[in-house]
């Protein structure tokens, strides 16, 4: 049972899930030497046409601009993300990932993609769907 954080037990329970979900996928991408931030960012990176700028890269990824340029720096020491000069602004920057960091980023995808399976197993495509379905209605109601 979920601790009550909200008048509303479903609620609740919807915020534990996730929770344990972001728990259960970011243990497996520990022993890789990912996080499920880290992936996020090389995910937003990868499936960009073009270099990012920082700030676009934190509203794609829903994170605050400090929060992202620590990811980033982190990501730049290890290798796995360089900054590029602006080819209109020789003041900014633009990150895309290393060769490296492409290939970590594919094996970080195929380790949250088995996690996730793992996670939903018990579920059929009927759950699935109907699953889909009333999170839809609530993120409907909530827009």
């Amino acid at each position: 049972m979920a601790v009550q954080g909200s008048s509303d037990i479903l609620i609740d329970e919807l915020y534990e899930t996730t929770q344990q979900l972001r728990n259960f996928v970011e243990a497996r991408l520990r022993t890789g030497g990912a996080s499920v931030a880290r992936l996020r960012t090389m995910r937003m990176l990868a499936r960009a046409e073009q270099p990012l700028r920082m700030r676009d890269l934190s509203e794609m990824t829903g994170v605050a601009a400090r929060t992202t340029t620590s990811i980033v720096d982190t990501l730049e020491r290890d290798g796995l993300v360089e900054r590029v000069r602006h080819p209109h602004d020789r003041r900014a920057f633009l990150l895309r990932l290393t060769d490296e960091g492409l290939r970590c980023h594919r094996e970080a995808e195929e380790v949250d993609r088995l996690a996730l399976a793992e996670a939903t197993a018990g579920l059929d495509d009927e759950d699935r769907e109907r699953m889909r379905a009333l999170l839809a209605r609530i993120r409907s109601a909530t827009s």
